[in-house]
């Protein structure tokens, strides 16, 4: 009987399986054009215009490699990039232009006005500026596309035949014990095709660092303008879409992009604590993940450990599956989206307890009034 305690375990690492075999994959090698949905306004033959959105402040270190990935993009026709520069200081209009100059259509951003986070109103200007785009492609100044990355995006879209696509790279950089947990967690947790079919907007999930968005979907759903205020825009927006009638989709990306996020375990450590108080509602939820969390995986590998030591030798073997499964659980993700298979994922339980250590500093540091983000209080 102590073996049914195992089930837990064998659920989700199964869920996480299926989820792997289903995910969207748009393929890297995406035909010439892509393919335009049934309702679309454009004439037999004419290729959609697809809008790439560039929002950049003090990117002077990582701005380069992102748009020469974007101006040697291939197969979509009608491509136009848009970059805004919002407040920068370090000289990144200067490389934008030293690289692409008449190439793109390059952009100084507006004083961020009252009741507006600095990343939705970048995102918002460039929109706006992308007006007749049938497709709005928001990539991140830490993202290095394919050549192909574009196109397969809009034509995995149009197939998937949802408003919101959120192909999410491959992460590199520093973090390789907590970053791969963001993959592992939707894969595990989040039924990935019922969250297609759901309208509740409760069950969404995007990675702002590359969107590839219908562009009358945008709009429907208000825009940027409708998550001014939100620190995870990203899945704000994908929520505001989803109250607007449109649907979501995840997909891996990691064979089209890379993003490497942080350079350092400190920057990870300001890069969390500025959201991760956000993603769960409330500090009681919060206390709810990570207390699930710690019990699933933390403790199992723990009790081993002490039921072996205490001569319960089928107790610490029961455990010791439980620690095995999470394991699995890990491979199986990284194995789907571009991640580390091994040995990272023997770590799991360490990597769970780093999140947790973030999740509270996140929160004491917001009591604080402490954060802020590009210089500007979050």
């Amino acid at each position: 009987m102590r073996w049914l305690a195992l089930l837990p375990w064998a659920a989700l690492t199964t869920h996480t399986a299926v989820n792997a075999l289903l995910l969207r994959r748009p393929a890297a090698d995406s035909p010439g054009r892509p393919e335009r949905d049934a309702t679309s306004r454009l004439a037999p033959g004419e290729a959609e215009r697809v809008a790439v959105l560039l929002p950049v402040r003090d990117e002077a270190e990582r701005v380069g490699a992102c748009l020469e990935s974007l101006l040697a993009q291939r197969g979509a026709e009608n491509v136009t990039i848009y970059v805004l520069d919002d407040g920068s200081t370090d000289g990144t209009a200067e490389i934008v232009r030293a690289l692409a100059g008449d190439k793109v259509r390059l952009l100084t951003g507006k004083p961020l006005p009252d009741g507006w986070l600095g990343k939705p109103h970048a995102c918002q200007q460039l929109a706006d500026a992308a007006a007749d785009a049938d497709v709005l492609s928001f990539v991140d100044a830490d993202v290095v596309l394919e050549p192909d990355a574009i196109a397969a995006a809009v034509t995995e879209l149009r197939r998937a035949e949802v408003g919101l696509l959120s192909p999410y790279p491959k992460i590199t950089g520093a973090g390789r014990l907590v970053q791969p947990l963001l993959q592992w967690s939707w894969l595990t947790f989040l039924p990935l095709r019922a969250m297609e079919r759901s309208p509740r907007p409760s069950l969404a999930a995007a990675g702002g660092q590359w969107l590839v968005i219908d562009a009358a979907a945008y709009r429907q759903a208000g825009g940027h303008a409708a998550v001014r205020t939100e620190i995870l825009e990203d899945i704000a927006l994908a929520r505001a879409v989803k109250r607007s009638g449109g649907r979501i989709a995840l997909a891996d990306g990691s064979r089209l992009a890379t993003c490497r996020m942080y350079d350092s375990w400190a920057e990870l450590e300001a890069g969390y604590a500025k959201s991760l108080w956000a993603s769960f509602g409330s500090r009681s939820g919060a206390a709810a993940v990570v207390v699930t969390l710690l019990l699933l995986y933390l403790v199992p590998p723990l009790a081993a450990v002490g039921l072996a030591a205490a001569g319960d030798y089928q107790g610490a073997a029961v455990a010791s599956t439980a620690y095995a499964l999470g394991v699995a659980g890990r491979v199986l993700a990284a194995r789907a989206t571009g991640g580390r298979e091994w040995p990272d994922p023997l770590a799991h339980p360490l990597s769970i307890a780093l999140f947790a250590r973030l999740i509270a500093r996140s929160f004491r540091e917001r009591a604080r009034g402490n954060l802020t983000w590009r210089g500007r209080p979050v």
